[in-house]
């Protein structure tokens, strides 16, 4: 792995029970007690964009939770092009195949600057035989990573391709108190939505030109999300 930064969860800040996005993480509905002789385990890892965080077919030894920042999930297609078939946010976790000493199915890369919790799954066995709520979480989080596989199959997949634009920019959104969003390079949208880097570059800029949203600095862009909305709709 190529790291930036490699510390232990434990060792001074952050701490895995002051975590800001713990009520989201894997952990959440664990209590401190279940921590005791687990701490040395997890890591904190700061990954730049653009880095690989694991390989397809990698034997998979560690779960992840993103803690800040942004994963995609890549597959290769015989035809050597690149897809995207998951995006991963705050809270998410990635890897979870690693529970079942599976080899990981996706390559996993960062999109942006990206903090996360490296969790070895010798830990979470010992977890599980410890705490029997980390079962339930874990089912949980497999219940998530399915509803998103859907998700992404049936609205980020199908549809003309401006229609699947406007689809990008309302998940990236994801936010009722907040109408911007960031969006990706356009070889990514086009790897997120199969389709062209030409094509997504002039969908976005019609979109800018007809005040669907409005670009901010740092690749952020202001969204009308009822006119995004029933554009996603056709």
């Amino acid at each position: 792995m190529k790291v930036k930064k490699v510390l232990a969860a434990w060792r001074g800040e952050p701490q895995c029970e002051k975590c800001q996005v713990r009520h989201l993480a894997l952990f959440s509905e664990l209590a401190e007690s279940d921590f005791v002789g687990l701490h040395l385990h997890i890591e904190d890892l700061e990954f730049p964009s653009g880095n690989i965080i694991y390989q397809s077919k990698e034997p998979g030894r560690a779960v992840f939770t993103v803690r800040h920042g942004a994963v995609k999930l890549v597959q290769y297609p015989p035809d050597g092009t690149q897809r995207t078939v998951r995006l991963l946010r705050q809270g998410a976790a990635l890897g979870l195949e690693a529970v079942l000493d599976k080899p990981y199915r996706h390559t996993a890369i960062t999109m942006q600057n990206t903090l996360l919790c490296r969790i070895p799954t010798t830990a979470i066995h010992q977890l599980n035989v410890q705490s029997p709520k980390l079962y339930s979480q874990l089912m949980h989080r497999w219940e998530q990573s399915v509803e998103q596989a859907d998700e992404w199959l049936t609205f980020l997949s199908t549809g003309t391709a401006r229609t699947r634009v406007a689809r990008l920019f309302l998940h990236l959104n994801g936010d009722a108190y907040d109408t911007s969003c960031q969006l990706f390079c356009r070889e990514d949208v086009a790897a997120i939505l199969g389709i062209t880097s030409e094509t997504a570059c002039r969908i976005v800029a019609e979109f800018c030109r007809d005040k669907v949203i409005n670009a901010l600095p740092n690749n952020r862009f202001e969204c009308d999300l009822l006119r995004l909305k029933k554009i996603a709709s056709n």
